[in-house]
């Protein structure tokens, strides 16, 4: 599995944590009282959005992206679905 194919899976995985965190584990834990999925989800998501970001530099630097790419790239890593969407713009198509 290249670099590449990595960080497609990290940017998935990452934006659905980030999902699960905000759209599920937080209503149960301030709404309903149920704070207990909130710690093992929010520790999940922080280490996958720091797996995320460094395997960024590390492919963004491989595929000689700009400044500006790279940016994008941390930013979707801070809203909710956009890393979904800089996975099909920016990186390349493979065949799986």
């Amino acid at each position: 599995m290249n670099n590449v194919t990595i960080f497609k899976y990290l940017a998935i995985l990452e934006g659905i944590s980030y999902i699960v965190l905000l759209g599920i584990c937080m209503p149960l834990k301030y709404i309903w009282d149920f704070p207990e999925p909130t710690r093992p989800v929010g520790m999940a998501h922080g280490v996958l959005f720091v797996v995320y970001c460094i395997w960024l530099l590390i492919v963004g630097l491989q595929l000689k992206w700009s400044f500006k790419t790279l940016v994008i790239g941390f930013v979707a890593s801070l809203l909710p679905f956009t890393t979904f969407m800089f996975e099909m713009k920016y990186l390349p198509k493979t065949n799986k």
